[in-house]
């Protein structure tokens, strides 16, 4: 079995106080059944509650918060990032981590005695193969001057570009790729020794809000205008690559490992958890799609083909009138159908006249408002009525020959009742549109 889940053989500890809460806690890291992931368990707290580290439980902390949360059910984890990515970068995909307080320690503020501490506990695989996430399309997020693209490939890169208008503090590139497991040795020589930075004047304004309480010149670069205060760098473009430690760390809470080359462009941790939560969303709407494989690889994009439309969809030939959805979303699909002369409806619909019968090009534009609708978690397996038509318009014959466009918004979604408003275009021209009512019904 190629690429397989890994744990750690043993129990590992190490304390420490947190950068950001000032607060001492210890982090117990245990070994963890296959598909279990990373899992952090408040020790602390009465009944312990757990707090899995996924995309799903990772809050959006905002521009200047400088750390990556997590919570659930009202417990929080604070500063995952740094542990997270000594995972990544040792393989390591199932673990329990019980700690003793809110926020992980800082330590000397990288990755590096995280993955020291990992590889003295012992690396074992397991018997089930590793989970991947593989692109179909690009997929972009942007704030104001910062942005990060990901782009499908074969394996995992990232493309990181700082720059800060400081003198202390110059424009920085580096490129990081790793090709399989295990690669340890290159992100623990590459990577992980990077320690996190911030300019005086921002250490000056977190403090002053009652943030960075646990840290100092010892655990944080600290760059006034003439440079780094109170230490020495360790590489010439440490802080490009402590860039590239958040960013990596915060991706592994996608719960699988991502193949594709990420470029990013000053970006933080507020943008990384929108790109987290992008991304995640995209391989819910592929998963709800009903995509059953046993591929370990999760396809994720904005587009269906026919057979996942099928998935969806309970029509079969010669009644599916959609043969593609081009984009899709929480309350927006676009779809195609392609008319063609072996279009049975043909036949009669007129002889030696062809036109698509205007019943038809609703039908077409109820099936993409219904795979919107069904491709909700909560609507699986249910089957969608069409209950109602109001507001249609025809504007110019379909013929064959033509490709229809057809975009479908939701209305009001009730618990059984939903409205889709829906146009269809032929060439860049409005054929027909509607507003379309549903009846949703268990199977």
């Amino acid at each position: 079995m190629s690429d397989p889940q890994r744990t750690i053989v043993k129990d590992v500890s190490i304390g420490g106080i947190g950068l950001h809460t000032g607060e001492s806690a210890t982090i117990r890291v245990l070994p963890a059944p296959v598909n279990t992931g990373i899992v952090f368990i408040r020790t602390d707290l009465p009944h312990r509650p757990v707090i899995p580290a996924t995309s799903c439980h990772a809050l959006d902390t905002g521009v200047g918060m400088r750390r990556t949360m997590l919570a659930k059910d009202g417990a929080e984890v604070h500063t995952v990032e740094h542990f997270v990515a000594a995972l990544w970068g040792l393989g390591i995909d199932n673990v329990f981590v019980e700690i003793t307080g809110p926020e992980l320690p800082g330590l000397d503020g990288s990755a590096a005695p995280y993955v020291q501490l990992l590889a003295t506990a012992g690396i074992a695989e397991q018997d089930r193969p590793r989970r991947y996430c593989v692109l179909r399309e690009p997929i972009v997020v942007e704030d104001r001057d910062s942005t990060i693209a990901v782009f499908p490939a074969k394996s995992f890169r990232v493309s990181y570009t700082l720059s800060y208008n400081h003198p202390g503090l110059k424009t920085q590139f580096a490129s990081f790729e790793r090709n399989g497991y295990p690669e340890a040795a290159s992100f623990g020589e590459m990577i992980a020794p990077a320690r996190t930075f911030c300019l005086l004047e921002e250490a000056e304004a977190l403090r002053a809000k009652g943030f960075g309480k646990g840290a100092s010149t010892d655990n944080t670069l600290v760059v006034g205008q003439e440079g780094v205060i109170k230490n020495t760098l360790r590489f010439g473009d440490e802080f490009v690559r402590h860039k590239i430690l958040d960013l990596v760390g915060d991706l592994y809470l996608l719960g699988a490992h991502l193949k594709a080359h990420v470029i990013a462009v000053k970006s933080g941790h507020a943008l990384n958890m929108k790109l987290l939560h992008k991304l995640h969303q995209a391989m819910e709407q592929w998963r709800v799609g009903s995509i059953q494989s046993v591929s370990t690889e999760v396809m994720v994009g904005p587009k269906l083909d026919i057979t996942q439309i099928q998935q969806i969809l309970p029509h079969r030939y010669p009644f599916l009138l959609v043969d593609r959805i081009t984009e899709i979303s929480d309350n927006r699909a676009v779809g195609l159908k392609c008319v063609t002369m072996n279009d049975y409806f043909f036949r009669g619909h007129f002889p030696g006249r062809p036109v698509m019968p205007g019943v038809l090009i609703i039908e077409a534009m109820a099936q993409v408002g219904g795979i919107i609708i069904l491709n909700m978690p909560e609507h699986k397996g249910r089957l969608a009525y069409f209950m109602s038509v109001d507001k249609v318009k025809f504007r110019k014959p379909v013929v064959p020959g033509d490709q229809l466009v057809i975009e479908a918004e939701l209305g009001k979604m009730r618990s059984r009742i939903g409205q889709v408003t829906a146009k269809a275009y032929v060439a860049g021209k409005l054929v027909c549109e509607g507003e379309l009512m549903f009846a949703l019904a268990d199977d």
